[in-house]
């Protein structure tokens, strides 16, 4: 077990954000986690995947799975029922980047059989993906954990990839400390222009930098003691705006 992680919050299909945070990583020292959440709303989804899939089998990276990423699969296993609530989610950036289409009206049932089709090792990929990482004191998953319960290992399935209320604005008297994404940071500082790492100061600590939104994707170095370094890349392609949508 290496001694350092390197840990990456949402991506969100920013490819060239993606590619510079990695160009901090030490390979050789840290462990690197992906917090989730690949695809959906950004530049270049199918890149993002291509690219964590060769982390992943190349590189020994931990590659969580997001909520986009549970969309995705509902979408790839039941298009009928499961579409519009991809679509509304950003998930039609990632459909077409992965099939190229040109203007057209294409049914979902179609449009999930060709992806499977042509990119046969993205469902099983995704269905690889785990829901959560200990290392050390810590835990890292994608949305957070349930801590309402007496015992957070206790949280569903559906809790690790898309839980907010319960876990983010509760008191953590567990052993752990939870490094997540899924909530965009400046919703957790409650304000929109800061998109910094969120530190509840109680072992709760979000890292999706609101990315794709115009914010930051953060890159961060954690030992077993704490946090010990942090790199940012921010987003120079338009402003902060929509900080507040669904992620």
């Amino acid at each position: 077990m290496k001694k350092k992680v390197f840990v990456v919050g949402d991506v969100h299909s920013q490819y060239e954000m993606f590619k510079e945070i990695l160009n901090n990583w030490n390979e050789q020292e840290q462990q690197l986690i992906l917090l989730g959440d690949l695809g959906d709303r950004g530049e270049n989804p199918r890149a993002c995947f291509e690219l964590a899939r060769t982390l992943v089998e190349d590189k020994g990276a931990v590659c969580l799975k997001g909520n986009h990423e549970d969309m995705f699969l509902n979408f790839l296993d039941h298009p009928q029922t499961a579409a519009s609530l991809y679509e509304m989610n950003g998930g039609m950036v990632t459909i077409q980047s992965f099939l190229d289409m040109k203007e057209g009206n294409y049914g979902v049932v179609e449009l999930s059989a060709s992806i499977q089709s042509k990119f046969p090792w993205l469902k099983p990929f995704i269905e690889s993906l785990p829901l959560k990482y200990e290392w050390e004191d810590y835990v890292f998953v994608h949305a957070g954990v349930n801590l309402t319960t007496s015992n957070w290992r206790e949280t569903s399935d559906r809790d690790y990839v898309w839980i907010r209320e319960g876990f983010y604005d509760q008191p953590n008297h567990t052993d752990k400390t939870f490094v997540f994404g899924h909530t965009v940071t400046a919703m957790l500082h409650n304000k929109q222009t800061n998109t910094d790492i969120w530190d509840s100061g109680d072992g709760k600590i979000g890292l999706d930098g609101g990315a794709v939104y115009g914010g930051t994707l953060h890159g961060v170095v954690f030992d077993s003691k704490g946090i010990i370094e942090h790199y940012k890349v921010k987003n120079k392609g338009y402003g902060i705006k929509q900080l507040f949508g669904k992620d």
